[in-house]
């Protein structure tokens, strides 16, 4: 059973995607990892563009991520203190990187090794 995806603008496999992020939620649930190294290959593997590969893993670790603080709030492991300084780095470094990117890709050269 197809379905269309216009970002993408390709038609894809609706159970394959769904074993995807099924097998990714659940490696990311039994390792504790946020699953976007996972899941960012597998849809470029399956002819995602790259940049619609990375916003939609994305997607999906903040799913992962969000199930799993749930989870330790309610057992009181969730450290919200620890968290704000790790959120504030990331952003920083997110921000940081997408500059650098920018940077290098107006270079030209860049793109030959991405």
């Amino acid at each position: 059973m197809g379905i269309y995806l216009p970002i993408a603008e390709i038609s894809v496999n609706v159970f394959v995607l769904l074993a995807m992020g099924a097998a990714v939620g659940f490696l990311s649930g039994m390792f504790g990892v946020g699953g976007g190294f996972l899941i960012t290959p597998l849809l470029i593997f399956y002819n995602i563009p790259p940049a619609i590969a990375v916003a939609t893993g994305a997607n999906q670790v903040i799913a992962s991520s969000f199930s799993g603080a749930l989870s330790h709030m309610k057992r009181g492991t969730l450290d919200f203190k620890l968290g704000g300084v790790l959120l504030a780095g990331g952003i920083v470094g997110s921000t940081g990187g997408v500059y650098v990117f920018a940077v290098l890709r107006r270079l030209g050269p860049f793109d030959l090794f991405i």
